[in-house]
């Protein structure tokens, strides 16, 4: 068996035996697997601070043929959370990230456009701004979130077009639009559902289809912007997963 390479993101590890872990992580070229790291609680050469969650570190592993976990041998840090600063919202941001991915990645399957998409939300999650003013401020967490999210339906075929009722195909108009925690797509004023979604949430949703999250990082956002849409994409996903997300219910108090 040889050892394969891969820039890769970790996602979760829980501990097994005295002294090892399993991890779950998000390679770039091989897509999300599961190893065990032999006796990572006492490794510092081999892993170091390495698996924390978020973290994007060059893996060096092998694939063991018919069974379900491999095993991982190495990590060298690219990027830490830890590098930052760190603040509840942002921890909530990226718990979220990892259990999005954890529950909806299959395993064995490459990803390069949600690696590319967790690469480009990864660098603008920063801690929230603190300001003397009532003013809005760019960064903090809650912008690549939302865009997060949304992209995160989008690639898992979740998402009709956001320009048309889901029922009768007709154009979406502006202040009538709604979305339902019971089936995908959005509402026009005739089928109107439970949840109602925001002129501003509506554009927003649009726009960030056909821009990097770059393109937003220097936008105000209040709290509450993008709240209704958020919920949207997280109800799509819970319900593809058929489960709660523990990060959600924790994202959900941050606005």
């Amino acid at each position: 068996m040889s050892v394969l390479t891969s820039d890769a993101v970790i996602l979760r590890t829980w501990p097994v035996q005295e002294a090892d872990l399993i991890v779950s992580f998000f390679t770039r070229d091989y897509g999300k697997l599961r190893g065990v790291a032999k006796a990572a609680l006492k490794s510092r050469k081999r892993f170091g601070g390495a698996l924390e969650p978020m973290t994007v570190a060059r893996a060096w592993f092998v694939e063991r043929p018919r069974q379900e976990l491999g095993r991982l041998d190495q990590l060298e840090i690219l990027s830490s959370p830890l590098s930052d600063a760190v603040d509840v919202a942002r921890m909530t941001a990226l718990s979220f990230y990892a259990e999005v991915l954890d529950e909806a990645l299959p395993e064995h399957d490459p990803q390069e456009t949600v690696y590319r998409l967790l690469m480009g939300v990864l660098a603008h999650t920063s801690a929230a701004e603190q300001s003397s003013t009532a003013e809005p401020q760019p960064g903090g967490p809650l912008m690549p979130v939302t865009y997060f999210a949304l992209w995160m339906t989008r690639l898992m075929g979740l998402l009709p077009g956001l320009g048309h009722c889901t029922v009768c195909g007709e154009e979406l108009v502006a202040g009538e639009i709604s979305f339902s925690g019971y089936a995908d797509g959005l509402f026009c004023g005739v089928h109107a559902q439970g949840n109602a979604l925001c002129e501003d949430s509506w554009r927003l949703a649009q726009r960030m289809l056909k821009q990097p999250v770059a393109a937003f990082a220097s936008e105000p956002w209040p709290r509450r912007r993008g709240q209704d849409l958020r919920r949207f994409a997280v109800q799509a996903l819970e319900r593809h997963l058929e489960k709660k997300l523990k990060s959600a219910e924790a994202l959900a108090r941050l606005s």
